[in-house]
């Protein structure tokens, strides 16, 4: 990578950071110069303008979601071994989060009522992780390992409330053993939903 190109990685890397801390709200063009001892007009020179660097984190923050969560889990084999990793690893990343907090999350407070590019982003790719997760949902269908009656939606519906208790719980109350009771509580999910034909 060239100069330019290293200077705004390291602005990126450091504006993910501030925002994941204190929302894509919280970021600013004279913060970000701040901590990354540049100039704002520095800072402008990579981006734009405030939404423009909002819409990168985004991307940056969608990238690592894929290269921890997404992109792992799909190596495994179809079915509901893929979903229990997709889950894990899910849940391992939102507990690593606890400290910082979770874009997907505080970007859903931020911008519920916010109509605008940022809002339209953060929907995007919340609905392609949804999407993701129905159609691996569908996949354990089609394989045998959940009911035919299976509803894939109010599957991903209660995975998602088990992640919003687990940071809820685990950062905004810092109830210990919070990830414990998120992986317990989709297990009983999967009891649910389980094909007892194919389990015997």
């Amino acid at each position: 990578m060239r100069k330019g190109e290293l200077t705004r990685a390291a602005i990126l890397d450091m504006a993910l950071d501030l925002a994941s801390r204190d929302g894509l709200e919280g970021l600013t063009i004279g913060l970000l110069a701040d901590k990354m001892n540049m100039s704002k007009s520095g800072v402008f020179a990579h981006f734009g303008s405030r939404e423009d660097l909002q819409l990168e984190v985004l991307k940056l923050y969608h990238h690592r979601f894929e290269q921890e969560v997404f992109f792992p889990s799909v190596k495994e084999p179809r079915g509901i071994q893929r979903l229990q990793a997709m889950f894990a690893r899910w849940v391992k990343r939102v507990s690593v989060e606890v400290a910082s907090g979770c874009i997907y999350i505080s970007g859903a407070v931020e911008y519920d009522d916010r109509p605008g590019p940022i809002r339209e982003e953060l929907m995007a790719m919340v609905g392609a992780w949804q999407g993701a997760l129905l159609r691996c949902v569908q996949q354990c269908v089609d394989c045998g390992d959940f009911k035919a009656s299976t509803d894939p939606q109010q599957l991903v519906y209660e995975m998602y409330g088990l992640i919003l208790a687990l940071h809820h719980d685990g950062r905004f109350m810092r109830i210990p053993g919070s990830q414990e009771r998120a992986e317990q509580g989709f297990e009983r999910v999967l009891e649910t939903y389980r094909n007892a034909v194919k389990l015997n």
